[in-house]
């Protein structure tokens, strides 16, 4: 039984495997084919954070596959606190075929998936975001074809999201530059774990986006401040104002590259509404891509194969 938790014990075979997945479900979607490969499966989905593309790309493939899905509020069934997350794995993997968590604490998911009888994803936590990752590195791949040798230079906070697409960039053959003010890049022990499992993989730090934007292939960012971080605000929005991904910035940048964001997005903050909604802006597409990429993770985790 296999886990996705955090990109770094998947291979890049079967990573490149899920983006191929991912394409072939994506085509035969557009053309109006949705073979029930997860007929009679059922999704448990506990989400402590609110949500609109998890909640609602993973409820969407479940049912696109022929299965069903059950989503629980974790703060309103007590997850940890009326009930030990141990105990409460123990019981609701019984009930279901996988469980997509979306928790506060990355703690959580770990001890969720120790004590689970069935797959476990995670849907986000506070220090890895790898649904999100899968899907961006699909988005680079239909935009460029190849994605081995390309840069891709993320201007903000050295956050979850950015975690997991550095370990899937990485594992693929992608230089992964951080642009972030001092003091807001990669904590010490996540470069450790990178550098000891991915000795292959290009990581850069570089506090200056204009330098760094300028062999990019993809700018990517991220709302400054996340959920659990509302009284760092003030002092964020004043770190980060001169990481704003704005039309400057991007006019330093090579003609072809191409901005993405996961989204929500703070428009007039971390991005500026005419870098969003601009032709070099794939941010919508790779919203969609979520979807697609958590059908062929499902299919990978609950397929006959498997």
């Amino acid at each position: 039984m296999r886990h996705f938790l955090d990109l770094l014990d998947l291979t890049p075979k079967e990573i490149n495997h899920l983006l191929e997945e991912t394409g072939r479900l994506k085509k035969a979607h557009h053309r109006g084919r949705r073979k029930p490969l997860l007929l009679g499966r059922v999704l448990g989905m506990v989400f402590e954070k609110p949500s609109l593309r998890t909640r609602v790309s993973f409820q969407t493939a479940m049912a696109q596959l022929g299965g069903a899905s059950v989503f629980l509020a974790g703060t309103e069934v007590g997850l940890g606190s009326r009930e030990s997350v141990p105990d409460f794995a123990r019981v609701v993997s019984r009930y279901v075929d996988a469980v997509v968590l979306r928790t506060f604490h990355h703690d959580t998911v770990e001890a969720f998936a120790a004590h689970s009888s069935c797959p476990v994803i995670n849907g986000l936590s506070d220090y890895y975001h790898p649904c999100q990752a899968l899907a961006d590195l699909f988005t680079m791949q239909e935009v460029f074809k190849k994605v081995a040798g390309k840069t891709l230079v993320f201007v903000g906070d050295g956050n979850n999201v950015a975690r997991s697409l550095a370990i899937c960039c990485g594992k693929l053959g992608v230089r992964f530059v951080l642009a972030s003010p001092e003091g807001y890049g990669f904590d010490e022990p996540f470069v450790q774990t990178y550098l000891r499992l991915i000795p292959q993989g290009e990581l850069l730090q570089n506090g200056e986006p204009g330098k760094a934007v300028r062999s990019a292939d993809v700018i990517y960012t991220d709302v400054w401040t996340s959920m659990g971080q509302e009284k760092e605000r003030d002092r964020r929005l004043r770190r980060f104002a001169p990481y704003q991904v704005n039309a400057e910035l991007l006019a330093l940048a090579p003609a072809k590259a191409r901005v993405m964001h996961c989204l929500p997005a703070h428009r007039g903050e971390e991005v500026t509404s005419d870098v969003l909604d601009s032709d070099r802006s794939i941010v919508f597409e790779q919203a969609e891509n979520r979807m697609h990429a958590q059908k062929a993770l499902l299919v990978w985790l609950l397929g006959k194969k498997q």
